[in-house]
């Protein structure tokens, strides 16, 4: 079966094509205010790409915070139950799933079919996702593609004690101004967020493997952190963006 699976995400859309059971081709893209414009321009991209007209796909599923605009779909499925298929397509030993993605966090305990067993999300908070290191790169003036490299280079973990985003972009800015060195800052940033997954991670209990996926788990400090944290090896896949879709297209 050839199908495409469509992630539309609070800030991304994502779109993967599958042949079989395998992914053959992917897109990211910005989804901006027309979303829903963009996701059909970039499906339609794709398929031109891969050589493929719309009539030659069997199947459409949609997930995401968007989902329901994905109008053209046959399937529709939360995240946590695409998450978890596509983790274990990839992982077949995979049975905690940690999915971190722009303004939404989710941790999913499944089976050896990934069959979800047990949810837990953030609370509605930027704080417990990605824009909240986005916020915190802003407030350092360094590239969300550098913090956590630069968080790695900290030999000094110091507290951040407000997880508001508003309040932490303060606080760092009172750091900055104190002269703590940036890595220390963008260690506490890292640890303040990984505070709140990781309480969201016991609440579904952490049975291995762990696998980590959504646009964060391209931050390897944010990798680093949970890992600490949980003490255990975090599998990541080489496009963790793209998990959801995939799931979704199986």
């Amino acid at each position: 079966m050839t199908a495409v699976g469509i992630d539309v995400g609070s800030k991304n859309v994502k779109i993967a094509l599958v042949q079989g059971e395998q992914l053959v081709a992917h897109r990211v893209v910005p989804g901006g205010i027309e979303r829903r414009t963009v996701m059909e321009e970039a499906f339609d991209k794709l398929l031109k790409e891969s050589g493929l007209s719309r009539n030659e796909i069997e199947k459409v599923g949609a997930t995401g915070v968007g989902r329901t605009e994905v109008t053209f779909a046959n399937e529709i499925e939360p995240d946590a139950v695409t998450g978890a298929k596509g983790a274990i397509k990839l992982f077949p030993s995979a049975r905690t799933i940690i999915d971190i993605g722009s303004e939404h966090a989710y941790a999913v305990k499944c089976d050896a079919q990934g069959t979800v067993l047990d949810f837990a999300q953030n609370e509605k908070c930027a704080a417990g996702a990605g824009v909240f290191v986005e916020a915190m790169a802003r407030a350092l003036e360094v590239g969300i593609e550098e913090i956590g490299e630069l968080s790695l280079q900290s030999t000094n973990l110091i507290p951040m004690n407000v997880t508001c985003v508003v309040f932490a972009e303060s606080e760092v800015v009172s750091l900055i101004h104190a002269k703590t060195p940036k890595p220390d800052i963008a260690r506490a940033v890292h640890e303040a967020i990984a505070n709140r997954i990781i309480s969201m991670v016991r609440k579904v209990g952490v049975e291995e493997d762990v696998v980590l996926i959504g646009g964060m788990a391209r931050n390897p400090a944010m990798i680093e952190r949970i890992r600490e944290h949980l003490g255990v090896r975090i599998l990541v896949p080489p496009h963790p963006e793209v998990v959801g879709a995939f799931g979704v297209a199986l």
